[in-house]
């Protein structure tokens, strides 16, 4: 569970220059109260009153210096000096030591979190993206880390230095006159703490809005992904409808609740922070016609502590900035926080595309599955005893109805997940041992749906393999019959495909898929359900692409069209998590059983 220490270590790499920065900003703060100082000690002076002592001394000094008599004039240049050196000579250095380390921290740590959520986002299981939307993560991420950057200039920048400057007024006040100080201290602990408690109260409300926002965030995103459906079926007005009572229920909770709290904190704030400056006022004017502070003194007191009371109401929006943001900062950490997944490969921030310790494999292609269990709850199997040998560059074909355990099987020779009992042999080798990310290399899968980025075609067919050569990426496109479909489009190769591939038919982006696998030269080459959504003549295509593969290396081809698999070497017919036949074709029609059936109901037409 993530808390207010994981806010802070954010911006633990940088935690000597910012405490150093912190340090600076915070003694120029301290700084400012000489001025209000010196302009005392001048109405002194003006007033032939005598100014404090360590004042006589510097002024003694400048005269033993400069030969001057210690007169009136003399003791204004002192001062004006002092006030000159704090003003004009400060100005052009406060910026590079306060504004310039808080914004460069601020950026930097963003720089540092958005790789980290970026390989936090590489690293979680696939289960964790079947349970979130897209939307949802990317809002919390953005959230997050916005956040966390605008909030630290704010927070080092102001109100750490500017609860030092009011510590300052406070010894400044004491050495004036203590009883005003006990004052001042009191007033000033007792509504900074009621102001505390309040904003405790308001920050569990906006965590409770920042949940509730990300499910409207996470709505709205799955409308602009599932568009064409909304229009589709004409639900558009049930869906603005739906978001609009979700909008106005977000706008009641900020503000007749959040931002109306704010407001009377605001008030109460105000009123007792203005009867304060008034028993100030009271207290020192009582001292100063008491003979117990000299008119500059009282000057001095009213300034400064006016000043300090001044300072609550910046604080107070700075600690109502904070209170806004605690619950997406909180957020963003949880995500960060959640745990990796088996699957996780090995990521290399430096950007090589391997690491000095990734094993680089080259199998035959033997795969074995030995009694392989797994089910993705405890309480149902979705594979029992999976008992299979795939010898090298043989082409098998898994069939069977849908939830028979295919894609599973699939998945887990991915690494994916780890089977509940048995092994899975890759050349003989168990692939728990081998590194995930040098064997996840040796394979390549076509799904079903191509995932395609925007970008260029070429960037797309590269993807798994960047250093590809242009005569390789045209080998492959001719092997995947892809290479007619690019010759038409307006700027060949470097075609800009649009987000998702949507300028791309399904027939196209399969042979693109299969291109790019490809590429990869991968020696066990999934297709997963690659022709099950496409016309009888980008299936044809796609057919021929495949047979052209087909005995170069293993191929594990998982369809619901018998039709795909006719030539394949083995086929495995899977049912309820078991494997039920094996053979190829003309075995499996003579044995009249299930893939017999299978095949008479695709034959026929009816459906299964």
């Amino acid at each position: 569970m993530a808390n207010f220490r994981d806010i802070v270590r954010y911006y633990q790499p940088y935690r000597a220059i910012a405490l150093f920065s912190i340090a600076a900003a915070s003694a120029f703060e301290i700084l400012d109260l000489v001025v209000p100082y010196q302009l005392g000690q001048i109405l002194n002076v003006l007033s032939g009153q005598p100014v404090d002592r360590p004042l006589q001394k510097a002024i003694a000094a400048a005269s033993t210096l400069t030969g001057m008599p210690a007169n009136q004039f003399l003791s204004l240049a002192v001062l004006l000096s002092l006030i000159f050196l704090v003003t004009v000579v400060r100005a052009p250095i406060q910026p590079w030591l306060t504004a310039w380390f808080h914004w460069d921290i601020a950026l930097r740590s963003r720089r540092d979190n958005s790789q980290k959520a970026l390989e936090k986002i590489l690293t979680l299981p696939l289960e964790f993206y079947d349970e979130n939307n897209p939307g949802r993560i990317a809002g919390k991420v953005a959230r997050g880390i916005a956040n966390h950057t605008w909030i630290y200039p704010e927070i080092a920048g102001q109100m750490i230095p500017k609860l030092f400057r009011v510590l300052g007024i406070f010894v400044m006040i004491w050495l004036i006159e203590w009883r005003i100080a006990i004052f001042f201290l009191i007033s000033f602990v007792l509504i900074i703490g009621f102001s505390i408690k309040d904003l405790k109260r308001i920050i569990k409300i906006e965590e409770n809005l920042d949940k509730y926002a990300e499910d409207t965030e996470s709505r709205t995103s799955e409308i602009i992904t599932n568009i064409k459906t909304v229009k589709a079926f004409a639900t558009e007005t049930q869906e603005l409808k739906r978001q609009r009572s979700r909008f106005d229920r977000e706008f009641t909770v900020i503000d007749y609740r959040i931002h109306k709290d704010y407001v009377k904190l605001n008030t109460w704030q105000r009123t007792v922070v203005q009867f304060c400056v008034f028993m100030v006022l009271g207290l020192t004017l009582a001292a100063t016609v008491g003979g117990k502070i000299s008119l500059g003194h009282f000057v001095t007191t009213l300034t400064v502590s006016s000043m300090a009371y001044s300072e609550l109401e910046p604080l107070s929006q700075l600690a109502e900035f904070f209170a806004r943001r605690y619950a997406s900062m909180l957020s963003f950490h949880e995500f960060i926080q959640q745990p990796s997944g088996q699957d996780a490969v090995e990521i290399f921030p430096s950007g090589f595309s391997s690491s000095p310790n990734t094993t680089a494999y080259k199998f035959t292609g033997k795969v074995e599955f030995c009694q392989v269990s797994f089910g993705y709850d405890s309480n149902r199997q979705v594979l029992e005893n999976i008992n299979l040998l795939i010898e090298p560059c043989q082409t098998v074909a898994l069939v069977g109805r849908s939830g028979s355990g295919k894609s599973t099987l699939v998945k887990l020779l991915f690494r994916y997940f780890e089977p509940n009992q048995g092994r899975i042999l890759i050349d003989g080798e168990d692939i728990r041992t081998l590194n995930v990310t040098g064997y996840r290399r040796r394979l390549a899968i076509v799904h079903q749906e191509v995932d395609i980025f925007n970008g260029t075609l070429l960037d797309n067919l590269r993807y798994g393999n960047s250093n590809a050569t242009f005569e390789q990426v045209q080998e492959a496109c001719r092997i995947a019959r892809v290479d007619e479909v690019i010759q038409q489009m307006p700027q060949g190769y470097y075609t800009i495909v649009g987000e998702r591939g949507v300028r791309l038919s399904g027939g196209q982006r399969q042979r693109l898929g299969i291109a790019r696998a490809l590429l990869v030269e991968p020696d066990v080459l999934i297709f997963d359900e690659a022709t099950s959504s496409l016309d009888y003549e980008s299936e044809r295509s796609i057919q021929l692409a495949m047979r052209s593969i087909l005995g170069t290396r293993t191929a594990i081809v998982i369809a619901h069209r018998l039709s795909t698999v006719r030539e394949a070497d083995k086929i495995v017919v899977l049912d309820r998590g078991q494997i039920v036949e094996v053979g190829n074709h003309t075995e499996l029609l003579r044995r009249k059983g299930i893939y017999r059936r299978l095949h008479s109901l695709q034959e026929t037409g009816e459906l299964l």
